[in-house]
């Protein structure tokens, strides 16, 4: 009934093998990739039409992690999956990025991409597997791919590196460095890393890259027994439009590039755009669509060629500037910490707010409820580059974020020796060229503002690339027009020693690993430059939190002590909380977190606390509160909830007949501990007063 084809490799020490014939035989490609216990179904299907207004390439690529794959049943009233998760869109970006430059440019059919978690061994990630089996399932649908595509996971271990490393190798690894492409070339990197050299992240890249082609080998081998025919795509004749457009319009648009104010350059190269698609409006074997891919590629000749040649950049920069900075601090009065960050026609205001171990986010997934303190929300509102649009958060909002979130991750103090839980939103109001590295650059500045005591200042740098043959320039601080008619976006960020988050993305083939040297040693010189902008403004973190940010505090008490701070039901917590106004939280270790909205606040709920864990001693004097009386005497409850005894004897300096001669309930009396028996503390008010 099937005919199944299978691969096997073993590679770190883990098998991993590729199996198609059995599942899901009606999709173009299938493929089920299994490492360990963990299981991948990848799919792919392609329109066998093409949409005539289609003006780019439909590549849709929607990574799924299903619950029952580790067990488990989802939250949530539907008890189902619902929309995807931040992680299964990084993981989404993550296996496209090195796949949709390998499509020729004349390929505009629709294409669905599926890779599906349907095991988990809580052991073996999902992700490197995911762009395994989705670049094995091309391989074999008969599509215009020019792959296959590999992936590593790489850490850095004691001065050693590990080909993909298991969670507790990752946990000491001062790096987690994804690298995908073909056998000959990089197409993508993303990590994040605790300051390591240049010279560390390249040789990183390099052995990521030689880990994962024996399993492009293994891909290869797969197609060649089981492809499908190859898909016919038709690439229309429109020589005699290109040469008239050059004709036409070269002129036009050189003088519109030499316009170093963004929205002239794109006004007066929308100006160009109609009049081109005027000269073909009565021509029936022509499009608009024709005659705007044309014009583009004209654009990118122009801009391209002045650089190459000339080393001329469309706003006037030599290769290595960086466009003018300015940075400001504390621009939001209320704010716990904020900043304005400037640089060239890009601009993002960046906001630190600090709170408590209740505003940690909590994250379902299939290794469990897991809790994170740093949270980082990047926003791009259309009016930053003057336009109207549709306003919410896209995997390009998930995407920047979290690259920022990587590059300063690192730099965050330790929860036991800043407790507070960080949430910093980067709203850009200004886009030309690399608002992540903005938001970088703002994050650091805004944390430093809020009294955040981070390891060092961290500043973000976008790299750009024109290649033709052998023939090449890096571009440091790249526009949007750079990057967009560019090769390569390459975005580097750490502080003034090391790099602390690296992304890249290729869209030739042709990238050598010189390039990628030059392009960090050239970003090493920018970041350092930003650095020292910035430091204008703050060079390290204030003192102390703002006015406005809640005071916190944490005390260690004995774990057999929780139970006192608690109370039956959580009453002496509440009562401590109302007392003071502040929160307080206590976890099963013992560390109890107090947050105030001020010091007053704060010093009583740390007063309470103390008198409730603190010990009673020997011939000390105590105030108290008379809590009930017996024939034999009083207990008197001090020290927050602890209790002692007076024995009618130790009332008063002479003969007592009643206790209630002395003292009733509720009195508030000074008493001195005498003496210990069997753990129950004896109390003298007679002996207080003397």
């Amino acid at each position: 009934m099937f005919k199944v084809y299978k691969k096997e490799i073993e590679v770190a020490g883990k098998k991993i093998s590729l199996e198609t014939g059995k599942v899901a035989r009606q999709a173009d490609g299938a493929i089920i990739a299994t490492c360990g216990e963990t299981v991948v179904l990848a799919t792919v299907v392609g329109a066998k039409k093409v949409n005539p207004d289609m003006d780019y390439f439909p590549l849709s690529v929607n990574y799924q992690e299903k619950y029952y794959a580790a067990g488990k049943i989802p939250g949530g009233y539907f008890k189902r999956e619902a929309r995807p998760t931040e992680s299964e869109t990084l993981i989404s970006r993550l296996i496209d990025r090195p796949i949709r430059p390998l499509f020729p440019d004349e390929f505009k059919n629709e294409v669905q991409l599926l890779p599906t978690v349907i095991s988990y061994d809580k052991e073996n990630e999902p992700d490197i597997l995911s762009i395994t089996a989705s670049s094995a399932a091309l391989a074999i649908s008969g599509m215009p791919f020019m792959g296959p595509v590999g992936a590593s996971r790489v850490g850095f271990v004691d001065g050693k590196y590990v080909l993909n490393p298991s969670k507790a190798e990752l946990e000491k690894s001062k790096l987690d460095l994804v690298v995908a492409g073909t056998k000959d070339a990089v197409l993508m990197v993303e990590s994040e890393a605790s300051g390591l050299t240049e010279e560390e992240m390249l040789n990183a890249v390099k052995f990521g890259h030689e880990g994962f082609v024996p399993v492009i080998e293994m891909i290869e081998e797969l197609a060649k027994e089981c492809r499908k025919p190859e898909w016919t795509v038709e690439k229309k004749d429109l020589s005699e439009v290109e040469k008239k457009l050059q004709e036409t319009f070269t002129e036009d648009l050189k003088k519109a590039f030499a316009t170093r104010d963004k929205q002239d350059r794109s006004n007066q190269i929308s100006e160009i755009t109609d009049k081109a698609k005027k000269l073909y409006e009565e021509d029936e074997n022509y499009t608009d669509l024709d005659v705007n891919s044309q014009l583009k590629n004209l654009e990118k000749s122009i801009v391209r060629t002045d650089i190459l040649k000339n080393k001329n950049r469309i706003d006037g920069r030599g290769l290595s500037d960086v466009r003018p900075i300015s940075c400001e601090v504390g621009v939001l009065p209320r704010a716990h910490g904020s900043a304005l960050f400037t640089r060239g026609e890009t601009q993002a205001i960046v906001v630190a707010t600090l709170g408590t171990s209740d505003d940690e986010q909590r994250i379902e997934s299939l290794d469990g409820l897991q809790r994170e303190r740093f949270m980082l929300h990047y926003n791009f509102p259309p009016f930053s580059v003057g336009e109207t649009g549709r306003i919410g958060t896209g995997r390009r909002e998930i995407g920047h974020g979290k690259l920022a979130w990587r590059a300063i991750n690192s730099s965050l103090p330790k929860k036991e020796a800043f407790p507070y839980t960080f949430r910093v939103v980067s709203e850009i109001t200004e886009s030309n060229g690399s608002s992540s590295m903005a938001t970088v650059c703002g994050t650091s500045l805004a944390l430093m503002d809020a009294g955040v005591p981070i390891k060092e200042p961290v500043a973000g740098i976008a790299m750009g690339l024109i290649k033709e043959g052998d023939d090449f320039s890096v571009l440091s601080d790249i526009l949007g027009d750079e990057d967009h008619l560019g090769d390569m976006d390459f975005k580097v960020a750490g502080t003034k020693d090391g790099i602390t988050s690296l992304q890249m993305d290729i869209k030739i083939t042709g990238i050598t690993f010189e390039i990628m040297e030059q392009a960090l040693s050239q970003a090493k010189d920018g970041r350092v430059h930003i650095l020292g902008e910035m430091n204008k403004a703050l060079s390290a973190s204030r003192s102390d939190v703002g006015k406005h940010t809640p005071k916190m505090e944490q005390v260690n008490v004995d774990k057999k002590e929780i139970a006192a701070v608690i109370g039956k039901g959580g009453a002496t917590i509440r009562e401590i909380v109302e007392k003071s106004g502040a929160k307080v939280d206590v976890n099963d270790e013992g560390v109890v977190t107090v947050a105030a909205p001020d010091e007053e606040s704060r010093n009583i709920a740390m007063q309470m606390i103390k008198d409730i864990t603190a010990k009673a001693e020997l011939n000390k004097i105590y105030s108290g509160k008379v809590m009930k009386i017996m024939e034999f005497g009083a207990f008197v409850n001090f020290l927050g909830k602890q209790d002692g005894l007076v024995h009618i004897s130790e009332l008063a300096d002479k003969r007592v007949a009643k206790v209630t001669d002395v003292v009733n309930e509720g009195d508030e009396v000074k008493v001195k501990v005498i003496g210990f028996d069997r753990g129950k503390v004896k109390l003298s008010m007679k002996q207080a007063t003397e």
